[in-house]
């Protein structure tokens, strides 16, 4: 999600309250990638998604992102339409802090918003007005900005061709230097899901993820002569959250699988299984909507 190799448009420096025209539109995949700072003297700012930029009457905000700093801090999130806020969403969880720079990612998904701040998963904000209604961006109130980006990421795939439980080959048997992605969303009301690596002429499991997203817990383990081994749980950051989208990377190198969860890494795991070549098959199952997977 985070790999911002694809085409990108940049505004450098802008002047604050900004607001400029999204050339093109905003797409499923697309990411809006904010850096800035907030000033000491902050009470409150806002990034809003608007409908055009009319002022009188007020132009349509489909999406209205506003840290505020009172307090412990909270962030309201909402809609306007003809001039009439809809409810508020709020999340007391507040990870802008006064002189402290930032970055927001915004992804844009067909039914919601995901937003990340500083590389942590923030918030899900389901579309109250259509995505193709959204042509300008609008940034207000106490804050900096040095580079607002838009990234596009390539088409959503659309998960037609993977159902749950999902048991594929991998393109060729592994070796160091693979990769193993995942696309997918976490369903609404999840207790866990797994991935599984593992090859074709035994039982053996080479790799198993196993976030267990209601208990936030991410285990790990190989399943090797018919037992399970030692769990492997440590992790600085647990991932997962029930609704989001997420692209999770499996590289696995000489000693060790690593895994990233939206371009952040999340684990490490050495390999107890060793004969890695003979690891050709890929599993999931549990809580997840599959959109895609593919290795290389």
């Amino acid at each position: 999600m985070m790999s911002l190799d694809g085409p990108q448009k940049t505004i450098s420096n802008p002047i604050i309250p900004y607001v400029g025209t999204i050339l093109g539109g905003l797409v499923p995949g697309e990411l809006i990638v904010i850096h800035g700072t907030v000033p000491d003297d902050a009470d409150r700012f806002q990034v809003d998604l608007q409908c055009g930029s009319s002022i009188k009457p007020r132009a349509n905000v489909a999406f209205h992102f506003n840290p505020r700093f009172k307090r412990s801090g909270c962030i309201v999130c909402n809609t306007l339409e003809s001039e009439k806020w809809g409810w508020e969403e709020i999340t007391y969880e507040m990870p802008f802090q006064k002189g402290k720079s930032f970055e927001i990612v915004i992804m844009i998904l067909k039914d919601k918003f995901q937003v990340t701040v500083n590389k942590k998963h923030l918030l899900l904000y389901k579309h109250r007005i259509s995505l193709e209604r959204i042509d300008t961006l609008g940034i207000y109130g106490k804050v900096q900005i040095k580079t607002i980006d838009f990234v596009s990421n390539g088409k959503m795939p659309d998960g037609s061709q993977f159902g749950v439980p999902y048991i594929g080959k991998l393109d060729a048997a592994l070796r160091p230097g693979c990769t193993v992605a995942i696309k997918g969303e976490v369903v609404q009301n999840p207790k866990s899901f797994a991935i599984n690596l593992k090859s074709s002429d035994s039982k053996d499991i080479a790799l198993h993820l196993n976030p267990r997203v209601k208990n936030k817990v991410f285990v790990r383990n190989s399943y090797l002569h018919d037992s399970w081994g030692e769990e492997e749980r440590e992790v600085a950051d647990f991932p997962f959250r029930p609704g989001m989208y997420f692209e999770l990377i499996i590289f696995c190198d000489a000693h060790q699988f690593k895994v990233a969860v939206n371009g952040v890494h999340t684990l490490e795991y050495k390999h107890r299984f060793k004969q890695l070549e003979k690891i050709n098959v890929v599993e999931v199952m549990g809580d997840v909507q599959l959109l895609d997977v593919r290795s290389w």
